[in-house]
């Protein structure tokens, strides 16, 4: 039985009991910020488990897609190694939203598992949660499970989908694959670690609502989630012994095969990677399919650490070139009938893989080389532990996630120094480093480490003043150290201090001027790489520029001061969002510049316009009373217990700067910012929208551009209220007056339209002709649209009783084309196949129903030719048909 034959069965089995067939949910669940990818069946009906959406049915089965890329059963560096560890999975399931029960759930999964698959009840054990004396009892009594083949387990047999949300006691079905393939324990049984007994059914019985703080509230009503694991059921079903042979994966496997010219089988190290490759082939399909793109945090860093695993894995199969955009096309095509629309982005999914591709074999001969010499060294040194700074540089700087080194160190018997890695990205975390982007990030990273490394650092004194004066440290010209810079070229400057704003915390660097005696340089934007440096981006006006020499800097001030205003308004609009919508919002990024705001936050749906207003209103309140924004510096854990707002996820230092507006805001904050909130002026949003699943983007200016805004808008109502001949008060009136008329005058043209069209149809039923014993009529309408001839189409046919209308008209430059069928021909004329090579002739397509089609193209001069063509393709029509 193959898995795409398992997979319908099972909706099929269901569907017959009165489950309704849900279709799978993206893999990016949305409108739940809890989790990171969809990892169960049920996480598509959470809010129907918590009572807060209803559906028009209470039970649903589906074959969810899911992904699992991280903790205590999913480690990556298992995938290929084992059996049973997969990135990417499908979820059978089937759920009761207050419907049935355990009684009910249990004995579908029974009669599933014994009648529908055929499956050995000897062969077949369950599991209970310790004190689950019902399901117990239910399994014995009412299925005739023997006692001693029902287990109990505490912490596998209580399962929810996080931290907080629907859980319960859960039952568990496993298979035996019997004693060849154990771990030959006496003492192995169900619950051991072997591949021997296999779960292939959980029975989640959801009875309550875990909230933060660990309560178990009861639901409104208990509810079922079941789930099987396809891939599992597939092995016992298809007599392998992994799921990596079921037909599911195996396929993938020779299509590896074909592209490497290695057999599997033949060699482990191989068969390794192309279980890997196959396995990753699947999530990287299905995640960017989904609409996840690589990247360095988050859902996009997973997703890359799986691609980039799969990459190195291929390169050990041999694969110079990339290989695995060809692999995921593949897999979108090979599973095209369960997920056609996910199959439907493979040109996409094949762009964003190559790309990343390219990428990464770029970084990885670099990083390679490193790791290789880091080796070598510890090999003469008699050490097998590569030291945490190494992974960390590795990681931070080529991209290499710590799983991917240590797979690749495994096979010399080296292991890593986690605990000095974890010590090092902690240390990147407190000092809020900013990652590079860009195909040069590598080379551009190591330069400025190299400067810390010599001691160089940058004060920043710009919270005070905006103009001072410093020597220059180092220049830079195109990543590279250098000594001076001449006129025209691009250059970048550290000096040991500065009162330009580095970009950091979502605020855009300072702009401009930088001095010397005999030099002027245009800074046109400046950045914090690493902690401790700021780096002043611009060009050489005029003059030679020296490193060592004396420097006047002085901030663009206006730019400076716009910036400080959309950062406070920032802040104010933080403190409102929570007010308005929620202590759930939380600040997801930000962007702050001369030019505007940008702020994102979680929540779970679009804001209504009622609510923006709301928004909108209250933050310009705030502005309104003018409180000062104070700053000052504390001790991180007093601040935020004092209730200052912290970015999510990041990790601060042991003092922390923080920036208060009255009593209704407080930060931690690095940036610049104006004395007072009343300085802002005004606040307007230019546009609200999702960029994320949980995630919304407010986009506002303030000051100046601000009112600028508005009067732009002013200026617009005023020639739309020339325009309507009205004044601002009444342009809704009036315009309401004028889009009544206009129906009037489109219901008298449509009076019209079918009267001319009357005496119209008379005359061209006339004009009516044989084909092959048939009546065909064709002719093009002067004057016409697309709706046009269809209201002339019915009456042609009323008049010629039997027989074939085709029609044609220019309307807006385009070409429009109608074939009318009449009902007693219709079983022989196919009207769609008719209009086909007629659509093609004036440069477009079309369909349609047997007795009625049409199309539209881009030649409207070759309208006649194709209507001349009609009888033509008529009679081959009938020709065919006879």
């Amino acid at each position: 039985m193959t898995g795409n034959e398992i997979r319908a069965r099972f909706l099929r089995f269901f569907e017959e009991r009165g489950h309704t067939a849900v279709p799978s949910s993206s893999l990016i669940p949305h409108n739940d910020p809890t989790l990171l990818f969809t990892n169960a069946g049920m996480n598509q009906f959470k809010d129907c488990f918590l009572g807060a959406e209803k559906r028009p049915y209470v039970r649903a089965t589906s074959s969810q897609k899911c992904v699992r890329a991280g903790g205590k059963h999913n480690d990556l560096e298992n995938v290929g190694r084992t059996a049973r560890h997969h990135t990417f999975f499908e979820m059978l399931g089937n759920f009761s939203f207050g419907d049935y029960f355990k009684r009910e759930a249990i004995a579908y999964a029974w009669e599933f598992l014994t009648k529908d698959m055929g499956l050995d009840t000897d062969r077949l054990y369950v599991s209970v949660y310790t004190d689950d004396d019902e399901a117990a009892d239910i399994w014995h009594e009412q299925e005739g499970v023997p006692r001693e083949r029902i287990f109990r387990f505490e912490e596998d047999n209580f399962w929810s989908m996080g931290d907080t949300g629907p859980c319960g006691p859960c039952s568990e079905i496993f298979y035996d694959n019997g004693p060849e393939v154990g771990c030959d324990s006496p003492d192995c049984t169900v619950g051991c670690d072997c591949d021997r007994y296999m779960e292939v059914w959980n029975n989640v019985f959801m009875q309550f609502d875990r909230q933060p703080d660990g309560e178990l509230v009861p639901l409104p009503k208990p509810a079922v989630d079941t789930g099987m694991g396809l891939e599992r059921l597939a092995t016992v079903m298809q007599k392998v012994q992994s799921n990596y042979d079921t037909d599911l994966i195996r396929d993938i496997i020779t299509h590896i095969e074909k592209l490497s010219g290695k057999t599997y089988g033949d060699n482990e190290h191989n068969d390794v990677s192309m279980r890997v490759m196959a396995d990753h082939s699947r999530a990287t399909a299905y995640l960017i399919a989904d609409g996840v793109l690589p990247s360095n945090e988050g859902r996009g860093y997973v997703l890359r650490r799986i691609m980039r695993r799969a990459m190195r894995h291929a390169k050990m199969l041999g694969f110079e070139d990339p290989v695995l955009h060809k692999t995921a096309v593949f897999v979108l095509e090979f599973m095209a009938s369960a997920y056609p629309a996910e199959s439907a982005r493979k040109d996409f999914v094949a762009k964003v893989v190559e790309n990343e591709e390219e990428r990464f074999i770029q970084t990885l001969g670099n990083g390679l080389r490193i790791l290789e010499d880091e080796v070598a060294k510890l090999k003469k040194a008699e050490q097998t532990l590569l030291p945490g700074d190494v992974v960390f540089r590795l990681y931070d700087t080529f991209g290499f996630p710590v799983d991917l080194t240590a797979d690749i160190v495994e096979g010399d018997g080296f292991s890593l120094d986690e605990e000095g890695f974890g010590a090092c990205m902690e240390e990147q975390r407190r000092k809020a480093r900013q990652h590079w982007k860009g195909s040069g990030e590598e080379a551009v990273s190591a330069v400025y480490r190299k400067l810390l490394e010599e001691g160089l650092r940058s004060e920043f004194t710009g919270y005070t003043s905006l103009s001072g004066e410093a020597p220059v440290v180092a220049l830079l010209r195109g990543g590279e150290r250098a000594s001076i810079a001449g006129e025209g070229e691009d250059v970048e400057i550290i000096t040991s201090a500065t009162p330009f704003y580095g970009e950091s915390g979502g605020q855009s660097g300072d702009r401009g001027e930088i001095r010397t005696d005999g030099a002027a340089v245009a800074v046109r934007d400046t950045l914090r790489p690493l902690p401790g440096i700021v780096v002043h981006r611009g060009k050489v006006l005029s003059g030679t520029l020296h490193a060592g020499q004396n420097a006047r800097l002085t901030v663009d001030g206006e730019a400076r001061q716009a910036t400080a205003l959309n950062h406070t308004a920032t802040h104010v609009l933080q403190a409102v969002l929570v007010e308005v919508l929620g202590d759930h919002v939380k600040q997801a990024g930000s962007l702050v510049s001369p030019e505007r705001l940008r702020f994102d936050f979680t929540h779970f749906s679009a804001l209504s316009p009622e609510e923006l207003a709301t928004v909108e209103r209250e933050v310009n309140r705030r502005i309104r009373e003018n409180r000062s924004v104070e700053t000052e510096e504390m001790d991180a854990e007093a601040a935020i217990s004092a209730g200052a707002t912290a970015l999510f996820g990041e990790k601060y230092g042991e003092r922390v700067r923080v920036v208060r507006l009255g009593e209704f805001s407080m930060e931690l904050c690095g940036g610049t910012h104006a004395e007072a909130a009343g300085d802002i002026g005004l606040f307007k949003i230019i546009q609200e929208t999702g960029i994320a699943a949980g995630v919304r983007r407010i986009e506002a200016i303030t000051g100046a551009r601000a009112m600028e805004f508005v009067q732009r808008q002013e200026q617009d109502m005023d020639r739309l209220a020339a325009l309507v001949k009205s004044d601002r008060g009444q342009i809704g009136s009036r315009l309401q007056k004028i889009l009544e008329r206009q129906k009037e005058l489109e219901r008298e043209v449509e009076t019209l339209q079918a009267r001319l069209n009357v005496g119209r149809s008379q005359q061209l039923v006339e004009q009516a002709r044989e084909v092959e014993g048939v009546k065909l009529l064709a002719a093009k309408i002067d004057g016409s649209d697309a709706k046009g001839l269809r209201e002339l189409a019915d009456q042609l046919r009323d008049g010629l009783g039997s027989g074939v209308v085709v029609l044609g008209c220019e309307s807006d430059g385009k070409a429009s084309l109608l074939v009318a069928v009449t009902k007693d021909l219709a079983g022989r004329l196919h009207a769609g196949r008719i209009i086909k090579p007629l659509a093609e002739q004036v440069g477009g397509r079309g369909g349609g129903r047997p007795d009625l089609a049409q199309a539209g193209g881009s030649r409207p001069d070759q309208l006649a030719m194709a209507l001349e063509g009609a009888d033509g393709v008529v009679a081959e029509a009938l020709k065919q048909a006879s």
